[in-house]
């Protein structure tokens, strides 16, 4: 009897975009006129509907070639939307959970459904645990976790699916397992069309001395809980939250359970509606407080690791990323959860309290995926030394809630080194920039004041931007000490203040 394995699609089914109906045609392309069968990696942003388009893909390699397919996840929550996704494909699926010992009824399948570590503990037992499979779909194919596992599937093509097409281990690129690379459309590409909403974010500046480097290439637990734990941190990000996301919908990123415990406490402490979850909530805590941030528009859930994949709530209306990260893939997944569109939101609002967008990027920068697949070493040893950069305070972008102290300023440009070499190159006195610089603060403050005392508060914002450009000049001169940057700054400073209160009467009369 011929099994197809395949039922009509569901009433719930989400009807495909445009996009979604054109990507899946090219996979299929690629997967029929791959006569050596090499395997594919399809990326596209966090929100794009890869789910979506692998289920239909499925349904499609089903109906037409009649043969076996496996899908792999690595996570539970990812195991069950998948589940559910298939299900409203029309898929007749079997799923191979930790309580499934042997599939006696595979012969009825075409569609099996796993946790990469429950079926490489059973093939490991048992290379022909699962026979015949065909075409091998990965969902998070940056994972290096599945690789563990192609070896039992060598006659099959893989599928690999990812928002991030770079490898979390460095030294294992992903181009060793695939060979081509299908590239979707960009995030900014997807808010142009309507299909996510745009973010904007606001960076509040973060002293991240002492951070240590794990085995992960990440920044270790440890090291950022001295940090993230403190009283210090965590008024600044209730000050952030009243100052951009107060009354919307929120999730809060931390690196630990302690921390995001320690954020409960002080955040319901202040009077905040707010929530807590962890990968060890049990599954009626985690119900339940999902179903409260559904239903309850200012609700704020704080969590660590349990809901950066397989978890959509189209109705968060901001992301506050209380935590640091090196990882490309961990930023867009974090802030990808609020990336869903609604007909009544187009926008979500972004809090970075780890300087995580001068590291990494903004979440809608361009990026050459084609490149980052290929030369994986170039592009992180471009984010590294953005790192180094940002440790000497050679990278500083001036933060939205500084610019919103000077509404009367419109150009807030100015580029330090640019200044010191053109004085360099016409022969003229190299230390003339720093008298450029407090020119072009001088003025900034002038046009938005009347007198001293209120331009005070104005000068010590811009501290941040002093030191940055004060930064630059000396790596300009290349051979400063400490005790010059001192000088530097207080020299700066002093002057700064003398040309305002020249200019300003010292109060309103």
């Amino acid at each position: 009897m011929k099994i197809t394995g395949i039922k009509d699609r569901a009433e719930t089914a989400k009807q495909l975009y445009p996009y979604q109906e054109e990507y899946i045609k090219r996979i299929f392309e690629h997967l029929n006129e791959n006569e050596k069968r090499e395997n594919i990696v399809f990326q596209l942003p966090t929100g794009g509907g890869k789910t979506v388009i692998f289920s239909e893909i499925s349904r499609k390699y089903i109906e037409e070639h009649q043969k076996k397919i496996l899908i792999l996840t690595h996570r539970i929550e990812l195991l069950k939307q998948t589940a559910n996704a298939l299900e409203e494909a029309g898929i007749h699926c079997k799923l191979i959970t930790s309580e499934v010992e042997e599939i006696d009824d595979q012969q009825e399948y075409l569609c099996f459904l796993a946790m990469v570590e429950t079926l490489n503990n059973r093939l490991k037992d048992d290379e022909e645990y699962l026979q015949d499979i065909d075409l091998v779909i990965v969902d998070e194919a940056h994972y290096n976790s599945f690789r563990k596992i192609f070896h039992y599937f060598r006659k099959a093509i893989i599928l690999g699916v990812t928002a991030t097409p770079l490898s979390s281990n460095q030294n294992l690129p992903l181009s060793q397992n695939y060979r081509k690379l299908i590239i979707g459309d960009s995030i900014k590409e997807l808010v142009s069309k309507g299909y996510l909403s745009d973010a904007t974010t606001y960076t509040y500046d973060v002293h991240l001395g002492g951070l240590k480097i794990g085995i992960d290439g990440d920044y270790t637990v440890s090291s950022l809980d001295r940090i993230y734990m403190h009283f210090d941190m965590h008024e600044k990000l209730l000050r952030a939250y009243k100052e951009k996301a107060l009354g919307k919908k929120t999730l809060i990123f931390n690196s630990s359970v302690a921390t995001s415990k320690s954020v409960e406490k002080f955040l319901s402490d202040q009077g905040v509606p707010i929530r807590h979850l962890d990968s060890t909530s049990n599954k009626q805590d985690r119900k339940e407080v999902l179903q409260w941030l559904k239903e309850t528009p200012d609700s704020i859930v704080t969590s660590v690791g349990i809901l950066t994949t397989g978890f959509d709530e189209p109705t968060v209306e901001c992301i506050i990323l209380n935590r640091a990260t090196r990882s490309l893939t961990l930023y867009h997944q974090m802030i990808g959860r609020g990336s869903r569109r609604l007909p009544t939101k187009d926008h979500f609002t972004v809090i970075d309290l780890g300087n995580n967008a001068r590291r990494l990027g903004l979440w809608q920068d361009y990026i050459d995926w084609r490149d980052v697949f290929i030369n994986p070493e170039k592009f992180l040893e471009h984010l590294y030394e953005r790192e180094q950069q940002m440790e000497k305070g050679l990278i500083y972008d001036l933060p939205d809630v500084v610019k919103e102290m000077f509404p009367n300023t419109k150009d807030f440009d100015f580029d330090m080194e640019k200044v010191y070499y053109s004085l360099y190159n016409k022969g003229k006195k190299t230390l003339e920039s720093i008298d450029i610089s407090i020119e072009n603060h001088f003025e900034r403050i002038k046009e938005n004041t009347t007198n001293y005392l209120d331009a005070l508060p104005l000068i010590n914002i811009l501290q941040d931007e002093i030191q940055y450009r004060l930064n630059v000049y000396i790596s300009c001169l290349s051979k400063a000490t400490k005790n010059y940057f001192n000088y530097m700054l207080e020299s700066y400073n002093e002057k700064l203040h003398a040309k305002l209160k020249g200019a300003l009467p010292f109060s309103e009369e």
